[in-house]
């Protein structure tokens, strides 16, 4: 088919001036570089993008009632969306984690990363024999029972868990949904990585249950841990601390909000062999409240740090805030840890980039007065892949600093 040559899509015309984003292949349109969207063009519904001039663009799904209107599948005017593509995109993806290094051995990690798979909207999990989906746009939310079972066809899985709760999607004009798309569940499924066995929640856990995305650093974390007592706040079910106690940690202290996180990560402490009476202790509280009452005691006792908190900056609006709360709970976790002592501090804040954070840590050094030096640079695991036409999907920066003085 030709550039200008009519298809079977309903043509969404944009501004004059707006189709360079287009052209570099970045896969989000917002609503203000639009200039006509033809009526009958359903939302969810598969539309060309044409310049100013009609001349085809790419093509991808529509959504009114989003700021973000089409979310770009394909810039090949020949390629039809249709059972066909939507299978090559999935098996694509599933054909990389197969040969990812990192990931040889482990049975959890990410099949689907969404924009970075160049399938928009679309997150797909394994935990065991078990997938989990998120569904993050009206499209792919239409379309969630064909891929579920397009997945357990070409995966062999036992069954697909939605796990729909994220906010993102009150942007799409949907409700959160989690429940069975297909095949079985249960409540609980155990994974391996690195040798460790965990148990995860599938239906009430965080996110998808478990944070693949941290399996390289926590590796790396590791590294420093052995003979070290550890702080391993914003634990949630442990893993950053069970690394730490197989390299030789002489003591864990997991610290989250969730008892029920702190319940499953003692159980996955026993599990690995673990004594949670003398090698670990769990404390229920708000990391920020009992790293500030510590502070004011002077009773910490910590050799390493790990600071692994969840998303601060949820909006554009939210970002001042956010950088705010980093520098806090960097602070003071500089402040509680001697001289030579290891800090590993994250971020998951896709709005807020790596050279922000890095700038964030040294105004919490410069506020705790402790010289700080940067040991190692650290991102989200390889099957987390970022598209280098969408940086956005980039969200996961940190640091491991070494208090000098």
């Amino acid at each position: 088919m030709s550039r200008h040559q009519v298809s079977d899509y309903p043509a969404v015309r944009l501004k004059a001036g707006r189709e360079k984003p287009v052209r570099q292949q970045h896969p989000w349109i917002f609503s203000g570089a639009i200039a006509a969207i033809p009526a009958e063009a359903a939302d969810g519904a598969i539309v060309d993008v044409c310049d100013a001039h009609g001349a085809f663009l790419a093509r991808g799904y529509l959504n009114r009632r989003s700021q973000i209107q089409v979310r770009l599948l394909t810039w090949d005017a020949a390629e039809p969306i249709d059972a066909a593509f939507w299978r090559r995109r999935v098996q694509a993806a599933l054909d990389l984690r197969a040969v990812l290094p990192e990931v040889q051995g482990c049975t959890a990690l990410r099949l689907i990363n969404a924009e970075n798979d160049f399938l928009p909207g679309l997150t797909v999990d394994r935990l065991g024999d078990f997938l989990v989906m998120q569904a993050g746009t009206l499209a792919i939310d239409q379309r969630k029972q064909e891929l579920a079972s397009l997945l357990l066809g070409l995966t062999g899985c036992r069954g697909v868990i939605e796990r729909s709760d994220m906010a993102v999607r009150k942007l799409e004009g949907l409700s959160a949904q989690s429940g069975v798309l297909a095949g079985a569940s249960p409540a609980r499924v155990e994974v391996v990585e690195d040798g460790l066995v965990f148990a995860v929640d599938l239906l009430h856990g965080q996110k998808t249950g478990f944070y693949s995305d941290q399996r390289a650093n926590r590796r790396r974390v590791a590294a420093y841990c052995a003979g070290k007592r550890v702080l391993n706040a914003f634990s949630y079910t442990g893993a950053f601390a069970l690394h730490a106690l197989r390299s030789g940690a002489t003591h864990v202290t997991n610290l989250d909000s969730s008892l029920d996180a702190l319940t499953l990560a003692e159980a996955n402490l026993r599990r690995n062999g673990f004594d949670p009476d003398r090698q670990a202790e769990n404390i229920v509280g708000d990391v920020f409240q009992v790293l500030r009452d510590w502070d004011a005691a002077g009773a910490a006792d910590f050799d390493v740090i790990i600071l692994d908190p969840p998303k601060f900056a949820q909006n554009q609006a939210a970002v001042e805030r956010a950088l705010r709360g980093y520098k806090e709970i960097n602070r003071l976790a500089l402040r509680l840890l001697p001289p030579g002592g290891v800090l590993a501090t994250f971020s998951c804040s896709g709005l807020v980039s790596a050279d922000l954070f890095q700038k964030v840590i040294f105004g919490a050094a410069v506020d705790a007065n402790r010289a700080v030096q940067v040991l190692e640079t650290l991102r989200q695991s390889a099957d987390h892949p970022v598209a280098l036409t969408f940086p956005e999907g980039e969200y996961l920066k940190g640091l491991i600093v070494r208090v000098a003085t």
